[in-house]
């Protein structure tokens, strides 16, 4: 038995073509030549492996359709068998899992899977701006957490009297870059400031960067002649030289005029890796904004965190609330919010996108 809704969402997903790309792509790994180019190789197999999941999820969901007619003929033909409740429970379970990837039709991007690397920058708001960075970290750190995620700090480059200038971290976990692609933009803060003798309110912003991970050199390549390295003195807040080497790297995209920075690592050598995977993301998400103009939610263009172009609105005075200003989901809980509960706000703007 399939619900219209199965049957209508089942020919959306269309299994049978995804069982016919398995297939294309097991005979592709059997080649002698497959592993010559080790990068493209691993993305292959890495599709393939998700493409293997997916097909056994909808499949497992038309055999729990399946074994839920046959409890519903058997429930007919033998009136008071005392199955109902097995049914009411098998029905529930379907239904779940049925939502559940419904839900992840959204995630139509092949990259949509991937780890995600996220980069956080104070805007508008001295002082204060730089603890909203700090309050956002901790908010997506725990999300992490709670999903089980792995999270590494990147770069992070903390303010002169409090809080964070920026920072750069990576998110590993499945779906990671799909969840949060729609985190991209500007977050804006209302409260009583801490920092202000006189108890004035202040509104801060923030700019939040989402970018799909980058695999080796099959999505992204940089020539050497496109960029230009330096290497400086690691420094902490206010200038203070913690090093007296310099081990500290800045590399500057020279057709993009991108600029990125790593100190967070005592050796050079390590800071110019971390440089590199943050300049290919960045230019990975341009690249795929390229590719499909119409999807507004893959822009990585730069937004400037100012008035008229937040995403969403904390307001911790004269109210609670946390709107997002997209998908109008609110919500009052802004302790909850900022503990790591944007669940909400996530799956509210995948469905927003899919309408």
């Amino acid at each position: 038995m399939k619900s219209v809704a199965l049957a209508m969402i089942w020919c959306v997903f269309d299994i049978t073509s995804v069982e016919k790309e398995i297939a294309e792509l097991e005979q592709a790994i059997v080649a002698p030549a497959f592993w010559d180019d080790a990068s493209a190789a691993q993305g292959t197999m890495r599709q393939l492996a998700e493409l293997k999941k997916k097909a056994g999820q909808w499949r497992a969901i038309e055999q729990k359709a399946a074994e839920l007619e046959e409890l519903l003929l058997l429930d007919e033909e033998t009136p008071g068998s005392g199955i109902e409740a097995e049914i009411s429970d098998e029905l529930a379970r379907l239904v779940a899992a049925l939502d559940d990837m419904e839900f992840k039709l959204a995630f139509a991007s092949p990259y949509d899977v991937r780890n995600a690397i996220l980069a956080i920058h104070a805007g508008a708001g001295g002082v204060d701006s730089q603890d909203w960075v700090s309050l956002l970290l901790r908010m997506y750190l725990a999300w992490a957490e709670k999903h089980g995620y792995k999270v590494e700090i990147l770069e992070k480059s903390p303010g002169e009297e409090a809080g964070i200038k920026s920072v750069t971290f990576e998110i590993t976990g499945d779906y990671v870059y799909g969840y949060l692609k729609g985190e991209h933009g500007v977050h804006r803060l209302i409260r009583i400031s801490p920092f202000d003798s006189d108890h004035a309110r202040h509104t801060s912003f923030a700019l939040a960067e989402v970018m799909p991970e980058v695999e080796g050199n099959t999505d992204i390549e940089i020539r050497p002649d496109d960029i230009r390295v330096e290497a400086y003195r690691s420094s902490g807040p206010g200038g203070q030289n913690v090093q007296k080497v310099s081990s500290a790297v800045r590399i500057v995209h020279i057709p993009s005029g991108i600029v990125v920075t790593s100190q967070s690592e005592r050796s050079q050598h390590q800071n110019k890796e971390i440089a590199m995977r943050i300049l290919k993301a960045r230019l990975f998400k341009i690249e795929l904004a390229k590719r499909d103009e119409e999807c507004a939610r893959l822009k990585g263009k730069h937004i400037s965190a100012e008035w008229g172009n937040q995403i969403r609105s904390y307001t911790l005075h004269p109210y609670h609330l946390v709107k997002d200003h997209r998908t109008d989901f609110e919500s009052g809980n802004t302790d909850a919010v900022l503990g790591g509960e944007i669940d909400g706000f996530i799956n509210a703007y995948l469905r927003f996108v899919m309408e």
